[in-house]
């Protein structure tokens, strides 16, 4: 699979299997960057559940929940979230990928589309992101698509136990 068969789009009810597999798979993996979740957050029902809600806030203006899909498959998601319009006009870029497709540049080509459709549709003028210290591999994919990093926020999210510093990050949109 390459770059060039990586497409977003809104997230779907009919995702909740696929997220739910690629998240039960990778729990483990992406435990070290993602805060604690429920069993049930692993499963076809806590991922439509999720999507349920995911749905909502984005019918509220408030974020742009999409998935990663290469060759026709769902792979990941991606996500402008905590949209806040007004003067500010700013969103939150988050993502992950399913681990059999990391490091194909997936992030890169979703991170891309979604600025895109940020800075177009979503008449976003800012993006924000936020990094544990230590992940370099996201910090590669931010840089790549024009991100940079402007400060640390300390204790800034509970992940495996502990807090964890964050590197922040941002990028003006159309620039």
């Amino acid at each position: 699979m390459g770059e060039d068969k990586t497409d977003i789009r809104l997230v779907d009810l009919s995702d909740a299997e696929a997220l739910a597999a690629h998240l039960a798979r990778d729990r483990a993996a992406f435990a070290r960057w993602e805060p604690a979740q429920p069993d049930e957050y692993y499963t076809v029902a806590g991922q439509s559940a999720r999507i349920e809600r995911l749905l909502d806030q984005h019918g509220q203006g408030r974020s742009w929940p999409g998935v990663v899909v290469a060759d026709g498959v769902v792979i990941g998601q991606v996500t402008a979230g905590t949209i806040i319009a007004g003067p500010f006009r700013k969103a939150s870029l988050g993502y992950w990928i399913g681990s059999p497709h990391q490091n194909r540049g997936h992030a890169r080509r979703a991170s891309t589309l979604l600025l895109e459709r940020m800075a177009g549709d979503l008449g976003l003028h800012r993006a924000e992101a936020s990094t544990q210290l230590e992940n370099l591999p996201s910090q590669r994919v931010l840089k790549a698509v024009g991100f940079s990093p402007y400060g640390i926020a300390h204790d800034h999210i509970f992940v495996n136990g502990a807090w964890r510093d964050g590197l922040l990050w941002e990028l003006t949109l159309g620039d």
